[in-house]
Order: structure tokens, then sequence, then C-alpha cells
């Protein structure tokens, strides 16, 4: 992207931090910014030259507070500091996430309430436009004083020191990365190595992009229940408008609305109002009928992860921070709790999306209950097994997920020496719900996979389809990138070509450019 997002005191939209974190837009400080921070390391400084103890200024940290540091001591604290946080490990954390946790913390610096010099968020703004993201292990945060370890990992690749990916992904010593991109490494000063690792920013940038993500997976969930339904010969009654309405939950009516107009115009959900169908099958399985409310449910979730994502955008983060009136004061709003529970939240939606995905599934390769299609979809069943093994695979992934959803943020356990006694455990439960996330979209895929060969062997194919428009053009899509029914093929790259139709909207995208009126 070549979008350029301006640092100003004001909160960031969720655009702005995918636009950076996701899409590599840049970032300038504002005038408005740069000004509001120079006052407050005025106040920074007065306090450095004070006879008395000030937390973070002229003292050590967490159980080490009450040890004064003298003067010519203190750019050595900082750096320690640094480097001693800097103590993650394990897997490498996707770029997007480091330079969501680095835009979050520079933006913190931007209200002018961390005491930190505007040469320390210049050097950040260079380091996120010059593609430089430094490299952070999974381990390593508690989610309390926020995501220490992790932004501490940050803050040394701004000193010039530990490893980073350049712009191409190439693992460096970030001493040589910054040369080359010319960027000055900075020497903190009184407080400032504080200000760079003490905050929300690791956690909240995985929720702003989980809900990206969520969104978009919801309403194909909607897409690929509607496709079951038809698939299964269900009926698009029990989503009628008036009986959603005796039930207004939002997200459950948003759901059935997208359902509603995936399905109108179906020559095979008319038929099977007209035909004997009707008589003989009074109700349909609650994955088919119920589908509306469990993806409801889950929309309901995000509409408050969202509503918490908000406020924290809103916030300025640090401890000690400098209030608007002067005062360095030290607090708890670094404790990751409120976003800890909502990523914990997501986690289980997505979980519970994945589980009836699954169910549904399911029911067209069982000969009993599939009403009339071939058992497991094989072409010769006995010698083909059709999609008998990608349910598996959807299986396998649901039952993770549902280990995924038990909640990291229940669990606490102590740390520095019994001073930070309560944790939050948030950025843990950040990194499984972006697992689970991953989980959700190939279970989806499998199920749109599955309908769409069902669907096929109802009608002959695309080109004779029965279907309404929104799911032809689903069809279409799927088709695009993977044959039709016949004898059985290698599967799995089958699946990670719908799972990339799937993770890239473009199975979305396809709904939408035929629905009546845009999904929800």
């Amino acid at each position: 992207m070549t979008s350029t997002i301006a640092l100003t005191p004001a909160p960031l939209s969720p655009a702005d931090v995918v636009a950076v974190a996701r899409h590599g837009a840049a970032v300038e400080l504002s005038q408005e910014s740069l000004q509001a921070m120079a006052a407050s390391r005025r106040v920074i400084e007065d306090l450095a030259h004070d006879t008395r103890p000030h937390y973070g200024v002229s003292t050590g940290f967490g159980a080490l507070a009450t040890k004064q540091i003298p003067g010519e001591l203190r750019t050595q604290l900082q750096r320690s500091l640094i480097r001693s946080h800097a103590a993650s490990s394990g897997a490498e954390v996707d770029r997007e996430v480091v330079r969501g946790l680095m835009l979050n913390r520079l933006h913190t610096m931007a209200t002018g309430r961390t005491g930190v010099r505007p040469e320390v968020a210049e050097t950040y703004a260079a380091l996120l436009n010059a593609s430089i993201t430094p490299v952070v292990g999974e381990y390593g945060s508690l989610g309390c004083s926020g995501d220490l370890a992790p932004l501490s990992h940050c803050a040394l690749a701004a000193m010039g020191e530990g490893q980073v990916r350049d712009a191409d992904g190439t693992l460096r010593d970030a001493a040589d990365a910054l040369a080359d991109a010319g960027i000055t490494p900075v020497v903190l000063a009184e407080k400032e190595g504080l200000a760079l690792i003490n905050g929300t920013d690791g956690m909240l940038g995985m929720l702003l992009l989980a809900a990206e993500d969520l969104h978009r997976l919801i309403s194909t969930a909607d897409v690929a229940a509607a496709m079951s339904v038809e698939g299964l010969l269900g009926t698009d009654s029990v989503f009628a408008e008036d009986l959603h309405a005796l039930r207004p939950q939002p997200g459950q009516i948003a759901s059935a609305t997208n359902m509603r107009a995936a399905l109108s115009g179906s020559p095979l959900v008319a038929a099977q109002k007209e035909g004997d169908h009707a008589f003989t099958r009074v109700q349909d399985a609650y994955s088919l009928r119920c589908a509306p409310q469990v993806h409801g449910a889950a929309r309901a979730t995000l509409d408050h992860a969202e509503s918490v994502a908000g406020f924290e955008l809103a916030s300025a983060v640090d401890n000690p921070v400098v209030t608007e009136d002067g005062r360095v004061e030290s607090n708890g709003n670094f404790h990751g709790a409120p976003v800890g529970y909502v990523l914990d939240f997501l986690a289980i939606a997505s979980a519970d999306l994945a589980s009836i995905s699954e169910r549904r599934t399911d029911r067209f390769l069982d000969k009993a209950r599939s009403h009339g299609l071939n058992a497991f979809l094989a072409d010769d069943p006995g010698v083909d097994s059709g999609h008998m093994i990608a349910q598996y695979t959807q299986a396998g992934i649901v039952s993770e997920l549902k280990r995924l959803a038990n909640p990291a943020s229940v669990d606490s356990i102590p740390s520095s020496a019994m001073q930070e006694d309560h944790v939050s455990m948030g950025w843990s439960a950040g990194l499984k719900l972006r697992r689970s996330i991953d989980g959700l979209a190939r279970v989806i895929a499998v199920e749109l996979l599955t309908s769409a060969r069902a669907l096929d062997m109802r009608d002959g194919g695309v080109a004779t389809s029965q279907s309404s428009p929104v799911i032809t053009a689903v069809r279409s899509a799927i088709r695009d990138v993977v044959e039709g029914p016949g004898t059985d093929r290698y599967l799995a790259p089958e699946i990670a070509a719908v799972h990339a139709l799937v993770a890239s909207g473009a199975v979305l995208d396809a709904a939408q450019g035929a629905a009546p009126n845009p999904l929800h």
C-alpha cells in the first residue's frame, strides 16, 4: 500500500491499524503529536533533577522500584531494562502482529502522555516505513505489565540491537538493517524504556486483525450454510424476516438476512416446497435451521469485542503516565484483562462456528441423511471414498478449536517477586485466537467444497445449475480452482485452493456480486 496514516493524539481507527500492520501502509507523525511529546518530555526532565525518587525516572522497575538510580547510571538503566526484558522464546510471531504492536505503541507515544522525546517516536515511524520488523518469539508476555517482552524486542531494534527481518524478509542484525535504511539508533533517556514496553499493544493489534478476519468469515459462513441448506434439500422458510423479528438479536437478524439473500431465487429450494418432501420432513436439523442463531451469536460477540477495542484505541497506556495537568502518576492501566477476555470470547465463537459447519458437512456424507446423494459423495462408493477424510480433517480442526476455546484469561501466574501477582495472559489469548481463526477458515472451506460437490451431483454442474444466483456464483468460483465430481483425486490441494478463496475473501466477493442486496 502507498497510503500514509497520520498519527495524532486522537485515536487510530481499526482500519488504520490493519492498513499498517497487514498491508504495509506508511505512517507520519503530526506536528500536534510532536508538540505534545515535547511538552510531556519537559515534565520528565524536570523530575529527573528532583532529589525525590520518581518511579521509572530515577528508580529501578517492578520489584526493584525502591532502588534510586544516580543520574550517571540512568542511560544504562534504560538500556539494561530493554535488554533484560527482550527475553521471548519460541517461533517467530507473524510480521503483521509485530507491526501492529509497534504502531499501537507509537500511537501511545503520539498522545503525549508517555514523556518520550519526539526522536524516539520518529525512530519507530522510520522502522515501520522501512518495513524493518523486529524478531519476536511467541512466548514471553504475561499480558501485564502489558506485553513486556514483545515490546522490548521492538525497543531493542530501535536501539540498533537484536535481530530483525528487513523488507525482503531476510533475517539480519538490527544494527546493519538500520544503517542500510539510514536510521540512527536511539539512546534512551530517563523514563523512555518503560514508555516503550508498558502497554496492551500486541494483544490489541491481534484483536483488531482478528476482527477484520471474523467479519469476512462470519458472512462467508452464512453463505456456506445457505449452500448446505440448498444442497441438503432444506427449506428457507425458517429464515423468514418476521420469524427473526420475534427474537430481535441484531446478529441473528443479519445472518438470517444473508441466508435469505443467498437462497433467493433457488429452484432447488422452491421444488422442496412443492414436492413430496414438504410433507415428509417437517423440520430441518439444528445445524441448518439454527445457523442464523449461532452465527448471529458470533456476530454479537464480535460487536462486543470491537467495542472493547475501540476504548483501547482511545487509550494512552503507560506506567507511570504523564497526565494532562503535568503529574507523573503510577497506575494499573497496562493490565490486559479487558482485551484478554474478548480475545477468549472470540475463540469460543470461532470454535462454535466451526463446529456447526462441520455438522452440516457431515450430513452430506451420510447416505441416511443426505436425501439421495451417494455415500460420502463418492463417485463409486466402495471403490471411491469421496469426501470421507475431508470431514476427518474438519473434525480434527474442530477438536483443536475446542481446546483453543479454553480461556487463557482465567489463568494467572505471579511474577516479579509477587509485585505483579495477577496477570492477564492476553498475549496468549491473542495467539491462540489467530490459530483458531485459521482453523475456522479451513473448516468453512471444506463445507463449501463439499456442498459444491453435492450440488453438482444433484443438477449436473454450474452450467445446468438449479441453485440460486448467489450460490451459483459461489459454485462457479469454486469450479474455477477445483474440478467437479468424479473418481477420487488428490484432495489436499483442492481443500487448499478453496481455503485460499475463503481466506482472501473471494468467496464472499462472488456472493456479493450476485446478491440482490449487499450482504452483512
